[in-house]
């Protein structure tokens, strides 16, 4: 299909595809840029690129979705404009990622038409797929060689031109993933280990059709931010020198302390109540124009608030119960779904009530997903709307599908259109590949 219709668009055919998968992180929500491990998997849903390289040095993207415009620009002069997250600017990230890591000039353009069925703005990491898969093509293109690691933290690196200062978890399963497995993926260095999930349960992905684009909101980087500051005021707190100081995993590392005890300095060093940038100026004996400078990001200099006490709680528990998730699989005792079940509770609720990022569809939808049967259900991704995972013992899938079904989509005017994109089960899926046309 996808041939067909690059040929009806550019009278050619395209000389190679390039696939990346979406995913939809089981457990560990918002420590992927505090440094914590995270448990993602690749799901089946993925964005793929049909690709002709050409003589010229023109980049031509059209996508087979009309709701995104064709675009073109000069192969050597890549601009992306982070006040507008446009699909293209996507491409343009992992176009422009490999292009700097080769230091290269004069790049051949290409022809690329640009088709995915993972659900816009869902959580479930659509828009890193795409800057995985242009990653990929541009390598492939340029008959250069990388690690999947190292494409991965490029990748990472190079999605942050859109303004998002994410952590790299998404690009990171997008190219490590197996079929089969899910992984336990560790930051600094970059590592993926296999986790096997229990065979008697299922995950199911269900929208809550509340879209949320994180890099045309400042919630997400407020949250790093909010977690880079506490970091610092743990660290200065603990007597370390904070000014180098950015994650709250480094924190534990340089005090050589267990998680738990990150819990009780944290409960000693902050308070609960927010805040304001002059207090944090005090605490750490800086000036707002420091603040503001050399450690807020350019979206986040004006914010009157910082809930440091909450954000960094949830980031050292849930760090925490990543842990403890990949224990429960390894040891898999009779309880193992509902330990596993438990587990994904205790992270939504640290996501809605200390990290702030859920919505009342994403807590309507967990609460209707929990009463057909989830042992246990969360918001998945980034939050604010998305997608929500569910832990559904097998024997129980298909009443569960037409109960949440019946309970959550049938009773509004959620857009039916997405029912098939809505509400689905998923296996852990293969990661990046790029495909030669015969």
């Amino acid at each position: 299909k996808l041939k067909e219709m690059f040929n009806s668009k550019f009278g050619s055919i395209p000389k190679f595809y390039v696939r990346a998968p979406g995913r939809v992180n089981i457990i560990g929500e918002h420590i992927d840029y505090c440094g914590y491990s995270v448990l993602p998997m690749a799901v089946e849903q993925d964005m793929l690129i049909a690709v002709e390289p050409v003589k010229t040095q023109t980049l031509q993207l059209a996508n087979t979705n009309p709701l995104y415009p064709d675009f073109s620009t000069s192969s050597n002069n890549i601009q992306i404009d982070k006040t507008k997250p446009l699909w293209h600017n996507y491409f343009l990230c992992g176009f422009k990622g490999i292009q700097e890591h080769f230091g290269l000039s004069n790049l051949t353009g290409m022809n690329c038409l640009v088709d995915g069925n993972i659900p816009p703005s869902s959580g479930l990491s659509s828009s890193s797929a795409l800057v995985c898969c242009a990653g990929l093509v541009t390598l492939t293109v340029l008959g250069m060689n990388l690690s999947k690691v190292e494409l991965a933290e490029i990748c990472a690196k190079s999605e942050r031109y859109i303004g998002t200062e994410g952590g790299g978890m998404d690009q990171s399963i997008s190219f490590l993933a197996e079929e089969g497995t899910a992984k336990l993926i560790e930051f600094s260095p970059l590592r993926a280990t296999d986790v096997k999930l229990p065979s008697e349960a299922v995950f199911v992905i269900a929208n809550s059709c509340v879209e949320m684009n994180k890099a045309a909101t400042s919630h997400f980087n407020i949250r790093v931010m909010e977690c880079r500051l506490a970091a610092k005021l743990l660290a200065k707190y603990r007597g370390l020198q904070w000014g180098k100081v950015l994650r709250l995993e480094e924190v534990q590392t340089k005090l050589g302390v267990s998680l738990e005890e990150m819990l009780w300095i944290t409960e000693d060093a902050l308070h609960p109540e927010p805040y304001s940038p002059e207090e944090v100026c005090r605490c750490l004996g800086i000036s707002l124009q420091e603040l503001r400078t050399q450690i807020l990001s350019p979206n986040t200099q004006d914010v009157p608030i910082f809930k440091l006490y909450q954000r960094a709680k949830h980031v050292y528990s849930e760090a925490a119960r990543v842990l403890q998730f990949k224990k429960i699989c390894e040891e898999a005792p009779d309880d193992t779904v509902q330990l596993l079940g438990e587990l994904m509770n205790q992270s939504h609720a640290s996501c809605r009530d200390m990290y702030e990022c859920s919505c009342p569809e994403l807590d309507q939808l967990v609460d209707i997903c929990r009463k057909f049967g989830a042992e246990g259900s969360r918001l998945t991704g980034a939050g604010w709307g998305g997608c929500t995972v569910s832990l559904v013992p097998a024997d129980k899938l298909t009443s569960f599908l037409a109960n949440v079904h019946q309970a959550y989509y049938q009773r509004s005017d959620r857009n039916l259109t997405f029912e098939k994109q809505s509400l689905f089960a998923t296996k852990p899926g293969g990661g990046a590949l790029v495909f030669l046309e015969a």
